[in-house]
């Protein structure tokens, strides 16, 4: 399925806002969360992750994974919650937009 542009972006601000997640588990996360219907790649997810950093919406640290392995751990700073919240708006802006176009006009 493919992703309106940002939502990836939009996806990973979210994830992040519940605590520091791995490149493999933001990943995980939103292939169970979308109940199969959403896989996010490595070509993807990763330069997503380093736009998000650049913009400084969220920084990075080293940590040990729960199977005792080295990873990059991304958490969502403080101007990443502000970008978030206008992220969101502007989405459940489009969703309604588009929900009217679909909508049957007996239905309005």
């Amino acid at each position: 399925m493919d992703l309106l542009p940002g939502t990836l972006d939009l996806m990973i601000l979210e994830l992040l806002r519940r605590g520091p997640l791995h490149g493999y588990g933001i990943a995980k996360l939103i292939q169970l969360r979308s109940a199969d219907a959403l896989r996010v790649e490595e070509g993807s997810l990763y330069p997503a992750l380093q736009r998000l950093l650049k913009r400084g919406w969220v920084s990075t640290r080293w940590r040990l994974t729960d199977t005792n392995r080295r990873a990059r751990y991304y958490s969502l700073t403080a101007a990443g919650k502000k970008r978030l919240g206008l992220e969101l708006s502007s989405y459940e802006r489009m969703v309604a937009a588009i929900g009217s176009v679909l909508r049957p006009e007996d239905a309005q």
